[in-house]
């Protein structure tokens, strides 16, 4: 597939593995299928894509992320007052915790993980809440061939019990936002370790340290020096991009193929998110 003639859109790219700011599409109203086609390449190529200056309601939100497939209500975090499927991401300037502040890939814990997210920014700091991408398709290419063939071979247990389960941090109230203690029944559920991607076939790693507990079969103790191992590659800093909000921006991550992380260096400052989250299929 070529992924470098856009019909009816602008794509700047923002690194080298991921990250493009798209313009010249106003996603308030309905997309024709050439505009919805080029974005959606886009997409594919870097991954995480970004918009300016776009004002929507919850409706248009919501319908953008209706041309991607059935949206997710998420099982643990109170939804927006009328719209079960927008989640708002509201830190108080009072607040020291945010939501999002650490390295993950949004709903890896569920059976049937999400496609990707698409955030909306109504209220930002002034200086930042910032957001951070890396590439698990860059995180995967460089590690050995050895390693390669010993991680094809692997599931690992995915779960919410330690973000969301009693002591974990979106466990801790916060006014903004209401999250369910959900204690310590929480289901579990196996995923590849390396996951092919549905749409590119491109391989990758399919962890990360907020919902992955464990190697299937291994216990934490003895999976612990691997994933760390591998955390810390699929963090590295050359696979990464930063994206600065602006009111009105918004972005679409593929939760297939990319970590991300909020984070949490506006104190005394307000920022306020919309998410809507595609759902996805079984990994394979």
């Amino acid at each position: 597939m070529a992924y470098d003639v856009y019909k009816t859109i602008t794509v700047s790219p923002l690194s080298p593995h991921l990250g493009a700011e798209i313009s010249g599409v106003d996603l308030s109203k309905p997309l024709s299928n050439a505009q919805f086609d080029d974005i959606h390449q886009a997409f594919l190529k870097h991954h995480v894509i970004f918009f300016r200056d776009q004002t929507l309601t919850p409706e248009q939100h919501l319908a953008f992320g209706r041309r991607w497939g059935t949206l997710n209500v998420h099982p643990y975090v109170k939804s927006m007052a009328g719209y079960p499927e927008i989640l708002e991401i509201i830190k108080e300037p009072s607040e020291k915790i945010n939501f999002g502040g650490g390295w993950h890939s949004d709903m890896s814990f569920l059976e049937e993980p999400a496609l990707g997210s698409i955030l909306h920014a109504i209220e930002v700091p002034d200086v930042g809440g910032d957001t951070m991408f890396a590439s698990q398709y860059a995180a995967w290419d460089v590690l050995s061939p050895g390693l390669r063939k010993t991680l094809e071979s692997l599931r690992a247990i995915h779960s919410a019990a330690e973000e969301y389960g009693t002591g974990g941090a979106s466990s801790k109230k916060r006014a903004s936002m209401d999250s369910e203690v959900v204690g310590d029944e929480v289901p579990e559920y196996e995923h590849p370790v390396v996951r092919t991607h549905p749409e590119t076939g491109r391989k990758g790693l399919y962890i990360n340290p907020a919902f992955t507990l464990r190697f299937a079969g291994w216990t934490k103790k003895e999976s612990r020096p691997l994933l760390e191992y591998l955390f810390e590659v699929c963090r590295r800093e050359p696979f990464t991009c930063r994206f600065r909000w602006r009111p009105g921006s918004l972005a679409m991550w593929d939760n297939r193929c990319v970590w991300h992380f909020a984070l949490n260096d506006y104190h005394g400052q307000r920022r306020h998110m919309r998410r809507v989250t595609v759902n996805g299929d079984k990994v394979r």
